[in-house]
């Protein structure tokens, strides 16, 4: 019972996250099912927050749709390459030692977090679309930015949203709001990739799953009402991304250190 209020509690916070800002969802919950819910295993933990980051996502999605947050072609064409990319991606990432890897993923999340505060401008186009006409600009820079962003998000095996909502951003000059509800898209597709890995090697704890992506649809529910406000700043959503975004960094990176030199 206990355990079941802490997966809930845990899974509503993850939903916050993924409903406020787009991402930060398998950074979030592989520490909060082994440290808070007390998952044992590190790879049923990862497994299990795969589907449970991915549906609470796919749960998010809906939301964000109803309010029309959600760019379609354009989310569509970035997640497309992005799974493509993070194919390749993560098969370089085995290469690499895993905890030399998180540092790295750490100190990329403190760049991102410092990028998205300094820039300035406009609050974008929320007009942008993906038509015949504007193929020929947005198509190369959706391709290009989606198969980028999965490429470095397979190579880490986290923190896609960290990475596509900046990335879409870039690509499309949508706004903030937009490119959170657009990034969903690319969340959900890369989750449901991993966690389709993992439940073929039987690593995901369904029942728990359940539970921990209820939380997310009620925190999901919240962290939307959250991110519309905050959009009403020119500034405001955009830099708490990016203190979320810097918060996570230091933490991921720090631990990162922690493990290499055995402190």
């Amino acid at each position: 019972m206990i355990s079941d209020m802490l997966a809930f509690g845990s899974g509503a916070l993850v939903g916050f996250v993924l409903g406020l800002i787009g991402g930060g969802g398998s950074v979030l919950a592989v520490p909060l099912l082994v440290y808070v819910v007390g998952v044992k295993s590190p790879h049923i933990a990862i497994g299990t927050s795969a589907i449970a980051v991915a549906l609470s996502a796919f749960f998010n999605l809906i939301q964000h749709a109803r309010a029309r947050n959600v760019k379609w072609q354009c989310a569509s064409v970035f997640a497309i390459a992005g799974v493509a990319g993070a194919f390749l991606g993560s098969s370089i990432g085995k290469a690499f030692d895993g905890q030399k890897l998180l540092l790295l993923f750490g100190i990329v999340m403190i760049v991102i977090a410092v990028f998205m505060a300094a820039k300035k401008g406009t609050m974008g186009s929320p007009d942008v679309k993906l038509t015949s006409a504007s193929a020929q600009r947005l198509l190369p820079r959706l391709s290009s930015y989606g198969f980028g962003v999965g490429t470095v998000s397979g190579f880490f095996g986290i923190g896609g949203g960290f990475l596509v909502v900046p990335g879409i951003m870039a690509a499309t000059d949508m706004p903030m709001l937009a490119a959170v509800g657009s990034s969903l898209v690319s969340v959900t597709a890369f989750g449901l990739t991993t966690a389709a890995n993992y439940a073929a090697s039987g690593l995901i704890d369904w029942a728990l799953a359940a539970v921990f992506i209820g939380g997310g649809i009620v925190g999901g529910f919240f962290g939307l009402r959250a991110a519309e406000r905050l959009s009403g700043g020119k500034q405001t959503l955009r830099l708490v991304f990016a203190a979320i975004v810097a918060a996570v960094g230091v933490y991921v990176a720090a631990r990162g250190v922690m493990t290499i030199t055995g402190a």
